[in-house]
């Protein structure tokens, strides 16, 4: 899967284009001045969000792929100081609605309530540029749609993901375009 693939699957999963792309792709970083890191707990906090959106079965999960430490240098990164604030503040309300803590409501609980923001987040229609930016005053996108964006590009784009979800392939061979197909057998991940 080439990363044209892989944005397009974002964008059909979360109804929007991906956040943070033009500092990602300019290879910058989008904020200026000082930065403020995320702590342990957010960390340990996104990694468990993660891996409630994609839960280790018997494949690795988002928390085998370190989306946590990943979401939190993306969002430090990649994303304008404005995104920043929306997604921080995500993370505060995603506690406020846990009655306290997420990490701490049962599995069970933590999916019924990203359920619930997946559901906002697709109903919060927000008219961005393909690069993912909303202009300075405009809205911007829900921050669920963020953390499912980052959970989905990291974990894809992560070695195990790539090489352990995906069918990986180094270098492609010849075009087989009568290829037996096997049913359940992954989707092809080569760069």
């Amino acid at each position: 899967m080439d990363r044209r693939e892989l944005l397009k699957m974002i964008l059909a999963a979360t109804g929007a284009a991906m956040v943070g792309l033009p500092a990602l792709a300019a290879g910058q970083s989008a904020t200026t001045g000082s930065k403020a890191a995320f702590s342990a707990a957010d960390i340990s906090m996104l990694d468990e969000i993660a891996e409630t959106i994609l839960p280790r079965t018997t494949t690795p999960g988002a928390k085998d792929a370190g989306a946590g430490p990943f979401m939190a240098l993306f969002v430090t990164d990649c994303y304008t100081p404005r995104q920043q604030a929306i997604f921080r503040a995500g993370l505060v309300d995603i506690d406020k609605r846990a009655g306290g803590r997420f990490v701490s409501l049962p599995s069970q609980a933590r999916s019924e309530l990203l359920r619930t923001l997946d559901a906002e987040a697709r109903a919060h229609v927000v008219e961005v540029t393909e690069t993912g930016a909303a202009e300075e005053g405009e809205a911007a996108p829900h921050y669920f749609t963020m953390i499912k964006q980052l959970v989905i590009f990291g974990f894809f784009t992560s070695k195990v993901g790539a090489t352990e979800v995906l069918k990986y392939v180094a270098v492609p061979g010849r075009y087989d375009g009568d290829l037996a197909y096997t049913p359940g057998t992954p989707a092809w991940g080569t760069s």
